[in-house]
């Protein structure tokens, strides 16, 4: 596609008198802040997923017709605005590291935002805005120290009219009509408040606007294949809070989930629950080493033997003397322990300290990393009785990459094992879930995630969730759920239509920073 160069139209002279919406520096930024706030109520827990795209609609508003200066502290306000109640789940951890990392992911809101003034200088500036949004996402998800994915454009729409697309172009390209939707919105206050009333541009960028989140209905989807497969959910729950979820004595979560495995055994000898075929575990169901400790081998066994089918059991194991892993392993109740997943997405400073000595110098609070784990470096498809489960631990959730590499070696269902234990009762077990709606329909495959206090759930291929826990309650269930193994266009093509769309914004940005340099 060719980039226009020029400058848009300019307005009758009767127009020109008229003011923008936002000009005033005060005005532009509470314009930021508002849009920030917007967006926040998008995402869950709260879920108003059709506010989106006014929010980002907002933000554009706020920076069309700046300055670069300007643009970058009004970008940096707005992410703030959004990401200081989006990530308010770190709190737990520490206000400080609440604070920073709202500050520094903003710095990617800021650098959206000097773009973002660059390409409005185009015609067709809608389009090119929500691809840098894309761009911004992508790199906030690899940079610094692996990414940090979370609070993306699409993780707002785990259920609503833009989530078909996922199906397509997967998480990216959901972000990118979100953010359509939103400059489109931006287009439309700026046409009309410029006294465009009759212009057809107003007709069609309102038939635009509506059109993107009404085509999402038009993605076709892969069809039922007729497999099924039952699968037992644990959700212990622990015996501390936050920090220190595990208490006193880490024996107490183990033997949590294997009293609901027994209790599911015993539901299902009753004829209250059918018998499952395989049953999940949450990460962390034991942070004691199985193959080290004869009582956690014993009391895990002693479940599987109970249940009479494997269980994926979440495990902390160790890795010589000095390192550990996250492990999903499945535990035969006839041959114990076997195949097994090793987490390749590692939370930093939560499973290892990125810059290990001059952090541990600077901050007691880093030691409480302890062992350092190790991650693996295969995708997690494992074979649990008659099905080849896709293990996803946790974190990896948000990352596109760990999720298609699973399913492409061909795991079907996806089980997400989840430790929420230290963010209980924040956003944060809501926002995860929303991610494992948005995996189910853009790979087509069901997804049952288990988690240590909740949000434990099943989802369909199709994003609805079907069955969910509460927080902070031992739980148990049996579901039925379909096995698919045909892949959707975003399996197939994988980051394809991300570095598409990347690459637009930045010929965009090019082009605009070209036409700058000529007229100046």
């Amino acid at each position: 596609m060719a980039l226009e160069v020029k400058d848009e139209a300019p307005p009758p002279a009767s127009a020109r008198r008229t003011p923008l919406p936002v000009g005033h520096p005060l005005v532009r930024l509470g314009a930021s802040i508002a849009g920030g706030l917007v967006l926040y109520l998008a995402f869950p827990p709260i879920g108003l997923w059709f506010l989106a795209p006014p929010g980002v609609a907002l933000l554009a508003l706020a920076l069309y017709g700046t300055g670069v200066r300007r643009a970058a502290w009004l970008g940096y306000a707005g992410g703030l605005a959004f990401l200081l109640p989006a990530l308010a789940w770190v709190r737990p951890i520490g206000d400080d590291a609440w604070a920073a990392l709202a500050g520094i992911e903003s710095l990617y809101w800021a650098a959206l935002a000097c773009l973002a003034v660059f390409v409005m200088r185009l015609r067709l500036w809608p389009l090119w805005v929500a691809c840098l949004w894309v761009a911004q996402e992508w790199g906030r998800g690899r940079f610094p120290v692996g990414g940090f994915p979370w609070a993306r454009l699409a993780f707002s729409q785990g259920e609503s009219p833009f989530t078909p697309y996922a199906a397509l172009g997967g998480a990216p390209l959901v972000t990118f009509a979100v953010a359509l939707s939103g400059a489109l919105i931006c287009y439309l206050v700026i046409r009309l408040a410029r006294g465009f009333r009759r212009d057809r541009l107003v007709a069609g960028t309102l038939l635009a606007a509506v059109a993107v989140p009404a085509l999402g209905f038009a993605v076709p989807r892969p069809g039922d294949e007729g497999k099924t497969v039952t699968v037992g959910i644990i959700q212990g729950n622990v015996p501390g809070r936050g920090m220190d979820f595990l208490g006193d004595e880490p024996s107490v979560v183990l033997q949590n989930h294997a009293n609901e495995t027994h209790k599911m055994a015993e539901a299902v000898r009753a004829g209250k629950l059918p018998k499952p075929d395989i049953v999940v575990w949450p990460e962390n169901s034991t942070d004691i080493d199985p193959y080290r400790s004869a009582f956690a081998s014993e009391v895990i066994d002693s479940a599987a033997k109970d249940v009479g089918v494997p269980i994926l059991v979440g495990a902390v194991v160790n890795i010589g003397d000095a390192n550990r892993a996250t492990r999903g392993l499945v535990w035969d109740p006839v041959t114990g322990p076997g195949a097994y997943y090793d987490k390749r997405k590692l939370v930093p400073f939560g499973e290892y300290t990125p810059f290990k000595s001059i952090v541990l110098a600077l901050s007691k609070r880093a030691n409480l990393v302890g062992r350092q784990s190790v991650a693996g470096d295969v995708p997690g498809a494992l074979r649990m009785g008659p099905v080849t489960v896709g293990t996803v631990e946790c974190y990896e959730v948000a990352f596109d990459d760990d999720v298609r590499s699973t399913v492409k070696a061909g795991g079907s269902p996806l089980v997400v094992q989840t430790n929420n234990a230290t963010y209980a009762l924040t956003n944060l077990p809501a926002q995860q879930l929303a991610m494992s709606q948005l995996r189910a329909v853009e790979h087509n495959r069901a997804v049952v995630t288990a988690a240590t206090t909740g949000i434990s759930a099943y989802v369909a291929p199709d994003g609805k969730v079907e069955w969910r826990t509460g927080e902070l309650v031992p739980a148990m269930n049996v579901v039925k759920l379909p096995v698919r193994t045909e892949n959707t266009l975003a399996t197939d093509v994988g980051a394809l239509p991300e570095w598409i769309l990347i690459l637009m914004g930045a010929g965009a940005v090019a082009a605009a920073t070209f036409a700058a340099r000529r007229k100046s």
